[in-house]
């Protein structure tokens, strides 16, 4: 166990885009974190970012394999003996402008099994060991986007599951609240992450055209993470919506 006394965070999905920045955010605030995805190249890529001075811990995990999950918190546990954070961020579109008509099932099933299903096992696996630790108590910061809200053409698993993302985030509040176990949601749009390339090239709009959309950076997201991470257990960021100004959302595009 570490006798640092910093709080102690996983964050899933850490080898990319959006993950790596709250990760390394959250170590340069000071966290302790254990970054999480299926290579283990960029999770170590990540910690290097981090620098000499923080802890940061790479574990391999496929978030839909529940002996994956099993094992990235018993290392959480073995290493640290407490978690104060879980980001559930891991996720994948799936398989982009392909017709409704044309998805097959092994790509909605794969889509599923990593944002809602990873997102379960996770989550069920943090509630867990902040239900039993002394003190009691961690927060859960699930990683809805903007399409726990609206759909894009052509995206029904992804939009599904994040709305999905939705449900399971109010039944964690409700469920972690005797355990003080916070639970909140932050929907992100067009931060520039590998994920959004394509919208800076053009992307298709509901009106059938091709459109660039405007993007942020995500280190804006991130600075939004860390501020609903190191608020008290007795305050909580139920849904914070953070996205690209003047992308198309509010109103009609």
């Amino acid at each position: 166990m570490s006798a640092r006394l910093s709080k102690i965070a996983v964050v899933t999905g850490a080898g990319s885009g959006i993950g790596r920045s709250v990760a390394l955010t959250l170590a340069g605030a000071g966290w302790s974190v254990a970054v999480a995805g299926r290579r283990t190249g960029p999770l170590e890529e990540t910690a290097a970012a981090a620098g000499p001075g923080a802890d940061v811990l790479p574990v391999r995990a496929d978030v839909s394999d529940p002996d994956d999950v099993n094992a990235l918190f018993a290392a959480v546990r073995e290493r640290y003996g407490r978690l104060d954070l879980l980001f559930n961020n891991a996720g994948t579109f799936g398989p982009g402008g392909v017709p409704l008509e044309d998805i097959s099932y092994e790509a909605w099933r794969a889509v599923v099994d990593v944002n809602l299903t990873g997102a379960f096992l996770c989550a069920q696996a943090a509630f867990r060991q902040m239900k039993d630790q002394d003190p009691q108590g961690g927060r859960i910061i699930n990683n809805g986007s903007i399409s726990a809200h609206v759909p894009r053409p052509n995206s029904i698993a992804y939009t599904a599951t994040k709305h999905a993302m939705t449900g399971l985030t109010k039944s964690l509040s409700l469920d972690g609240r005797p355990h003080r176990i916070a639970c909140g949601q932050v929907d992100i749009g067009n931060a520039a992450t590998e994920m959004t390339e394509r919208m800076q090239t053009g992307i298709l709009q509901a009106n059938g055209q091709l459109a660039v959309e405007p993007v942020m950076d995500a280190a804006d997201v991130a600075r939004t993470v860390l501020h609903m991470a190191e608020l008290p257990l007795e305050a909580n960021v139920q849904f914070a919506t953070v996205m690209a100004t003047a992308m198309p959302y509010i109103g009609r595009g």
